[in-house]
């Protein structure tokens, strides 16, 4: 690892009169496996999206391997996100074209290559995750983990330098999880990657990230190695990895006085 991949300072960003995300710094070493982590509804797909220019924050600055992103014209984010692989939840397959067309979407998009290339790329990326077999079938024959693994080789058939992903494992089995782990680890350190997970699974956290990100409020409350936060004492960062149902982070959405509501006075 040498310089950073990601710097993020003062990052604010707002929907209406609502606070997402508020005075976020972060840097993420290049080569590195990192973690953001956190209750649902604290920003961290947000943030992700801000990192991808597909949002522009308030306040503050990201810069991407030296490049102001929320500066860059269209023209700029579309040659910028060549250089960029994303994995979404559920995978976010194209349901109508087969696994091969799937993979081979991005070439195609950005990249002008022969069919011949095409093909062995496509190949040489399912055959990494395993799946070469199934380069014919159809996105609705696939499990759950096969269509996260054809997601993950659609990803990175670029080799692009950054990969950002969001909640990868969830809803997997424990044995699919385990391989998607794997090989979220050996792709990323074979090609020389660095990777963002957006993730609020802590045993997910320990075995994969190298470094955490922990947000809760809008904020960042805690950063570290998932040991270090194992050992964290902030309020929040302690009721997040330890799951603890009383803590900074409450359990009703903020709301009126109950008798107020109920009497339908105010």
């Amino acid at each position: 690892m040498g310089s950073n991949a990601i710097e993020i300072n003062g990052l604010g960003f707002k929907r209406g009169d609502k606070t997402i995300l508020e005075d976020i710094n972060i840097s993420i070493p290049e080569g590195s496996m990192v973690a953001i982590m956190g209750p649902s509804g604290v920003g961290k797909t947000t943030l992700l999206q801000l990192i991808a220019g597909r949002l522009m924050p308030d306040t503050g600055t990201i810069e991407v391997y030296g490049q102001c992103v929320s500066t860059m014209r269209h023209r700029d984010l579309y040659r910028f996100r060549s250089n960029l692989g994303i994995l979404l939840q559920n995978g976010a397959l194209f349901t109508d074209v087969s696994v091969y067309e799937n993979v081979a979407i991005p070439l195609r998009e950005h990249a002008d290559l022969p069919e011949v290339l095409v093909r062995r790329l496509v190949l040489s990326k399912l055959h990494s995750v395993g799946l070469r077999g199934a380069v014919d079938l159809m996105p609705s024959v696939l499990s759950g983990g096969m269509a996260r693994r054809v997601a993950l080789a659609r990803a990175v058939v670029l080799d692009p330098k950054l990969v950002l992903y969001d909640e990868p494992l969830t809803g997997l089995d424990p044995i699919t999880v385990s391989t998607l782990i794997r090989l979220m680890r050996d792709t990323n350190d074979t090609l020389n990657m660095t990777s963002l997970i957006v993730t609020h699974d802590v045993d997910e956290m320990q075995r994969l990230a190298d470094y955490c990100y922990i947000m809760a409020g809008s904020r960042v409350v805690g950063e570290g190695t998932p040991k270090e936060l194992l050992c964290d004492e902030n309020e929040s960062v302690k009721q997040f990895v330890n799951g603890l149902v009383d803590g900074p982070v409450p359990f009703h959405y903020e709301a009126p006085d109950l008798q107020t509501d109920y009497l339908g006075q105010g």
